[in-house]
């Protein structure tokens, strides 16, 4: 990555996490459903028998009303565990009875339970555009992790997140995995080309 990158990064995910702080602070608690709501409409799910969520942490949008109705329609459930710096993400199966520990910046992870191998990712997000390009915090685990199972199989990946997290443009290189889809509680995005993996 370039300096000029870094420091263009660097400087969007200041105004992002302002940006969601000021959308969670609105909320009147109906965000998450009504992005569940959009994500289910979207039907990229129907075909993934294993779908990676997260348990949310800072002011990021909580996928839980959502990870529970996936459980419900039949689909394992997982979340990503952070195992060191620079490695990808492993997936721990996930249940609304899991036992939690906190793992790495304040995540809980489930504290037993089985390593699953996820087709689709609910990522969470600081900032994205319509061309599915995914601000994260900067420690590139989506994105190794995309790369890793994309050159394995197919695998699809979702932003979830506020509509107002939306920029016009998210610096990227060619190491940056972009997202296939993106719900907020406005609605879905899907970019042009979304449907390659």
């Amino acid at each position: 990555m370039t300096d000029d990158l870094a420091h263009a990064k660097a400087a969007l995910r200041r105004a992002s996490f302002a940006a969601r702080r000021a959308a969670r602070a609105a909320d009147d608690g109906s965000a998450a459903e009504a992005a569940a709501e959009h994500f289910r409409a979207l039907r990229l799910h129907t075909g993934a028998a294993v779908i990676s969520g997260y348990r949310p942490i800072r002011t990021e949008l909580d996928p839980t009303p959502l990870m529970d109705s996936l459980i419900s329609a039949g689909h394992r459930l997982c979340v990503p565990v952070i195992e060191g710096r620079g490695l990808p993400l492993r997936f721990r199966e996930w249940t609304t009875r899991s036992p939690m520990v906190e793992g790495p910046f304040g995540a809980f992870v489930p504290e037993e339970g089985d390593w699953l191998e996820p087709e689709l990712l609910i990522a969470p997000l600081l900032a994205f555009d319509r061309a599915g390009r995914r601000l994260g915090y900067g420690g590139g685990f989506y994105d190794r992790t995309l790369h890793r199972l994309r050159q394995r199989r197919r695998t699809l990946a979702v932003g979830f997140g506020y509509a107002a997290q939306e920029v016009p443009e998210v610096p990227a290189d060619a190491t940056d995995q972009t997202l296939n889809a993106i719900v907020t509680e406005a609605g879905p995005i899907r970019p042009a080309g979304a449907g390659a993996a």
